[in-house]
Formats: structure tokens, sequence, C-alpha cells
């Protein structure tokens, strides 16, 4: 005699195997982008206190306005 089907069994089963198909494409995902900043090279960061980062602007001149 056959087993009678166990929907909700079968819909986590599903939902799980989604559910690890979406955490491999995000740590895919996430791997790219670490390897693409790693191949940039090293960047400014936003809290660099020096602030090397900015463009150099003489004592009481402004920067240039940019738009995008």
């Amino acid at each position: 005699m056959a087993f009678k089907p166990n929907y909700n069994q079968q819909r986590a089963d599903r939902n799980r195997a989604k559910e690890q198909k979406k955490q491999e494409k995000l740590r895919q995902k996430e791997e790219a982008v670490a390897q693409r900043k790693a191949s940039h090279g090293p960047e400014t960061s936003d809290d660099d206190p020096a602030g090397e980062g900015q463009a150099d602007v003489a004592q009481g001149e402004t920067a240039p306005n940019r738009t995008s």
C-alpha cells in the first residue's frame, strides 16, 4: 500500500531548496563583488580623517561644483 501524499512536506522541501539556491546565488554575487574590489585596488574610505581623497583646494577657495 502506498503512502498518501504529504503536501506540506513537499512544499517545505521545495521552499528549502529554493532558499538554498537563493543563498548560493547571493554568495556567488558577493564573491564576485569582493573579487572586483580586490582587483580594482585600494580606494579611499568614507571615514578618511585626513581628507586625502578630496581634491586639493587652496585655503579660501571653494571646490568646483560637480553635477552628475
